[in-house]
């Protein structure tokens, strides 16, 4: 059986039951529920809001390099730090969190491997009190534009046929008959479809039921049979980068592809681009 190809970027629930007490070792919750963290946590951890934390409230975009750095900082968290991430819904906000993290640098970064939903499985502690970790300084590095796609690139990529387009949301959004997942807002663009040449593979065939990544050769033919097999530049995108970015970790960290970017503008904004291509 093969290995990942980074098995540095995850651990276990165990691992962190072992270590989450070391100095170095800074654990944070990020949920799709941001209520979520309050009704009980992982001893230690922090919790970060994606909607006010992970993006900006004015223009749409991730946050700041500025921005990251005062979050970072005020989580206790410096250059140096070991940052575990972990959530709710298979990791899904948390691998988001882990994306922005590399995009502005941050080395040692690694995400519980079965999220939130493995550790409560497993009957482990929890804890509802907040931590108030000491203010640290943290300096964030330029942001890495080779791990982000823009809608011009894409489209640029499209017209060319250069890329491997992977839609990674639901059969029903990549259709076009919906514009959001089911339990959302039927919300977010104009247009419902997909990118033209995308091939379809939903983020959560990428885990198991325990929330645990599959195996390293069940996730290469996984996207092997649709195509996405890293030879050559890969753009992934959903509705609002979250998935993607999910998607953009497991090609990257697990099957070890070299040239894959996120597109987080992802289907609101390319649903909603006047002369875009759109295929149904």
């Amino acid at each position: 059986m093969a290995e990942y190809a980074h098995p540095d970027s995850l651990v276990t629930t165990q691992w962190v039951a072992d270590h989450w007490k070391d100095p170095n070792v800074h654990l944070v919750e990020v949920d799709v529920d941001t209520s979520a963290y309050a009704q009980g946590h992982v001893a230690g951890a922090v919790g970060w809001n994606w909607q006010s934390q992970l993006q900006q409230s004015v223009q749409r975009d991730v946050v700041s390099k500025a921005e990251m750095e005062h979050l970072l900082g005020s989580s206790g968290i410096d250059n140096n730090a070991t940052v575990v991430l972990y959530g709710d819904n298979n990791n899904w906000f948390a691998a988001w969190a882990f994306w922005q993290l590399k995009y502005y640098g941050h080395q040692n970064v690694k995400l519980m491997n079965g999220g939130r939903a493995k550790w409560m499985a497993e009957g482990r502690p929890t804890a509802t009190d907040v931590p108030k970790p000491a203010a640290k300084t943290y300096r964030a590095k330029e942001a890495d534009q080779k791990i982000r796609a823009y809608r011009d690139q894409v489209l640029d990529a499209v017209k060319a046929k250069r890329v491997n387009l992977v839609d990674v949301r639901s059969p029903d959004e990549y259709s076009g008959k919906l514009l959001s997942p089911a339990n959302l807002p039927q919300e977010g663009a104009q247009r419902g479809g997909h990118i033209p040449s995308a091939a379809n593979v939903p983020w959560a065939q990428a885990v198991n039921q325990d929330s645990t990544f599959k195996s390293a050769d069940e996730l290469k033919q996984l996207y092997d049979g649709k195509g996405i097999d890293g030879k050559k530049e890969t753009i992934a995108y959903c509705r609002i980068g979250e998935r993607s970015a999910h998607t953009w970790f497991v090609l990257t960290q697990l099957l070890g592809h070299n040239n894959v970017r996120n597109y987080d503008g992802s289907w609101t904004e390319w649903g909603s681009i006047v002369g875009a291509p759109i295929e149904k």
